[in-house]
């Protein structure tokens, strides 16, 4: 009795895993234990124990697989969320962290800085593509955000050309001078979104900026 139960659980195993010859799925373990318990020796029954440890692993498995499986759909879903709250930005003006920015014709350049503690002054400095001097514009040093806008003016009262210019905020600390971070005020004019690992990627007046760059949206 034992070879023909043996024998007749191999045959149900095979017939139901044809189309997938090394991998079993849920009915066909369902199938297996249930030839398994029809053909056993009635004399020497099979410990019941047995078969529910199989089933408790096999159900640990299946339950990895779906879970996987959901994992794999919820990562699908927030990408698509992630694009479409990407589009939205189009149009919009964001505070992006950035020390470049391009000034047009009878535009200006806004942006903030932060103030560490203990700063006895603070400025911002304006250099061009060249890396010569434009403007020196003294902001606030009170410890936090510093807001700054630069209208285009150069030190000597005129109108600084079109162009890319060089945005850098310096402290005073301690009698030292502090280099500090900027953020910059650009314009979304699109979105471009990579197709590999659904990375998004805003393009400004400031260039092309990583959506983790961004501080503020206007």
């Amino acid at each position: 009795m034992a070879v023909d139960a043996i024998n007749s659980a191999s045959s149900a195993v095979n017939a139901a895993s044809a189309t997938k010859k090394d991998q079993m799925g849920q009915t066909q373990f369902m199938q297996l234990m249930i030839a398994q318990l029809k053909n056993q020796d009635p004399t020497k029954p099979m410990d019941p124990s047995e078969f529910l440890s199989q089933l408790a692993q096999f159900g640990t498995v299946t339950g990895i697989q779906d879970m996987q499986g959901s994992l794999t759909t919820l990562s699908d879903a927030l990408r698509s969320s992630q694009v479409l709250g990407g589009t939205n930005l189009v149009g919009h003006y964001v505070l992006a962290d950035a020390d470049e920015a391009s000034l047009g014709d009878g535009g200006a350049i806004a942006g903030t800085t932060t103030i560490p503690e203990g700063a006895t002054s603070a400025e911002v400095v304006i250099t061009d593509a060249s890396g010569q001097l434009i403007r020196r514009m003294p902001i606030s040093s009170q410890e936090g955000d510093a807001e700054f806008l630069w209208d285009g003016t150069t030190d000597l009262g005129t109108r600084a050309p079109a162009g890319n210019y060089k945005i850098e905020a310096i402290a005073k600390v301690g009698g030292a001078a502090e280099q500090l971070g900027t953020q910059i005020v650009g314009h979304v004019g699109s979105v471009s979104i990579d197709p590999t690992n659904y990375s998004m990627t805003l393009n400004t007046d400031l260039g092309p900026i990583s959506l983790s760059r961004v501080r503020r949206v206007m």
